[in-house]
């Protein structure tokens, strides 16, 4: 079976550019975690995007299975854009590897519409701790792999302060997007507040 990850990095490249830093991750038990970051370009002269390599190699597998299948099941990578310049957001990689590790680490399926959290800000002085995982399609297209393989899907994520995941729990994720559009949120901006949740 064809290695996976040269046909992600190949779809990322394509998609965003060619990457000006990566970083590695290695957890205990699991597979490395590679974090890449494609610096600011294009029509989007401020917008830079980290982007993960590894989560993809193995299909995520249901936690309530007996046995994970090697094969079948959904594949994932993670992508987060943010403005550059406001903050040290170079500092998002190790954590951005561990919400790429969560699924081999807590055998979850990171789906749109899932929160994570990373339990500490994303970066120094961050307003957030958690993220949204967002619609995969609009920025980088799934990448189709020969059967029986899922797609790899590439999921945006949207970073949450903890007052948004507060309310997203009870509310939905729906919910918190459509107060986002309303409020007209800089989703990139690196230092925003929280959306209004009166």
């Amino acid at each position: 079976m064809a290695d996976v990850l040269p046909l992600v990095e190949a779809r990322l490249r394509s998609a965003l550019g060619e990457s000006d830093a990566r970083a590695a991750v290695t957890f205990l038990g699991t597979d490395r975690i590679e974090v890449l970051r494609f610096p600011a370009s294009g029509q989007e002269g401020d917008v830079v995007r980290y982007a993960t390599l590894g989560m993809s190699a193995q299909p995520m597998a249901d936690p309530t299975a007996v046995l994970a299948d090697p094969v079948q099941g959904p594949r994932a990578e993670l992508v987060l854009s943010v403005r550059a310049g406001a903050a040290d957001t170079d500092k998002v990689l190790r954590p951005l590897a561990v919400l790429a590790a969560s699924p081999q680490v807590e055998g979850v399926v990171v789906a749109p519409g899932a929160s994570l959290d990373v339990g500490e800000p994303l970066w120094p002085g961050a307003p957030f701790t958690s993220v949204l995982v967002a619609e995969p399609g609009g920025l980088v297209e799934d990448l189709e792999l020969d059967a029986p393989l899922d797609p790899v899907r590439f999921l945006p994520l949207l970073p949450m302060t903890p007052n948004e995941a507060a309310w997203k729990r009870v509310h939905g994720a729906p919910a918190l997007q459509e107060r986002w559009l309303n409020h007209g949120t800089d989703l990139r901006d690196p230092s925003r507040r929280s959306v209004p949740l009166d």
